[in-house]
């Protein structure tokens, strides 16, 4: 090995093991952010399916809330804050007239664990799913 060749493993080390670190963390990033979003629109397609079978706003409010809140649950995501938003205007019409109700979750993803630069602490993850409101159904 010649004299001026000894330190560069040294230096190829302190270069290389940093940004692997960095690579594989955003892996895990990225990773964490798709399955999250897999999660979250599965949970809005859930809770919009509860709130289109309730018979009035109030009780379709509520059911897609629990359904959000319980798919979430059973998937494993841990949301340090989870929103349900549910639009239930359709109720008002008339019973024949076709409606929807349209859902949308949002969950706020912890990330803070990762401490990689450039990512942030929390994301905000989104999703909106809606399931028509049976036409001949009485509602209230």
């Amino acid at each position: 090995m010649n004299q001026h060749e000894r330190g560069s493993a040294t230096i190829e080390a302190v270069i290389g093991i940093p940004a692997f670190i960095l690579f594989v963390g955003l892996i895990i990033f990225g990773g964490r952010v798709a399955t999250t979003h897999g999660a979250v629109e599965s949970a809005a397609a859930d809770a919009a399916r509860s709130a289109s079978i309730a018979r009035d706003a109030s009780v379709a409010r509520a059911d897609a809330e629990a359904a959000a809140r319980s798919s979430l649950a059973n998937q494993k995501i841990a949301c340090t804050r989870i929103v349900v938003d549910v639009g239930t205007s359709d109720f008002a019409r008339p019973v024949g007239q076709p409606g929807e109700v349209t859902v949308t979750v949002t969950c706020r993803l912890d990330l803070s664990d990762l401490a990689v630069p450039g990512v942030p602490g929390t994301k905000a993850i989104r999703a909106r799913m809606s399931s028509p409101l049976d036409a001949w159904t009485e509602r209230s």
